[in-house]
């Protein structure tokens, strides 16, 4: 991840991202439903999104550019060595998941490192 992203543009890339993993099309609507937030909202971020060359969209559809996609990567690869490294100390399932969303944005890369190292001990 190159530049440094504000909580809010990480879940919104991390939410396309995974969209478009599931399905061939994504949508602001999905895109809404998925975050929780008004479809306003949604379209306030993605303008932003837009004008950082994080996404780009052919009118109906939103698509991650190459930096859009290595950040949405980033993000949630910290996210799923959060959730993993929590599940082996004991956390549920639920929590585990809950957490590593809010830890995603501020744990350091050494620290997601050292986490890693951990488990697969």
């Amino acid at each position: 991840m190159a530049k440094k992203q504000t909580q809010s543009a990480e879940d919104y890339l991390e939410t396309i991202y995974l969209l478009a993993d599931n399905q061939a099309e994504v949508h602001r609507v999905e895109v809404a439903k998925q975050v929780g937030v008004s479809q306003a909202a949604v379209n306030k971020a993605m303008k932003i999104l837009l004008e950082k060359g994080f996404i780009y969209e052919d009118g109906k559809h939103l698509f991650l550019t190459e930096e859009g996609r290595a950040c949405a990567k980033a993000v949630f690869e910290k996210h799923c060595v959060l959730r993993d490294f929590l599940l082996s100390l004991g956390v549920s399932p639920e929590v585990a998941e809950e957490d590593a969303c809010k830890m995603e944005h501020v744990v350091s890369a050494e620290t997601v490192e050292c986490m890693k190292k951990t488990i697969k001990k």
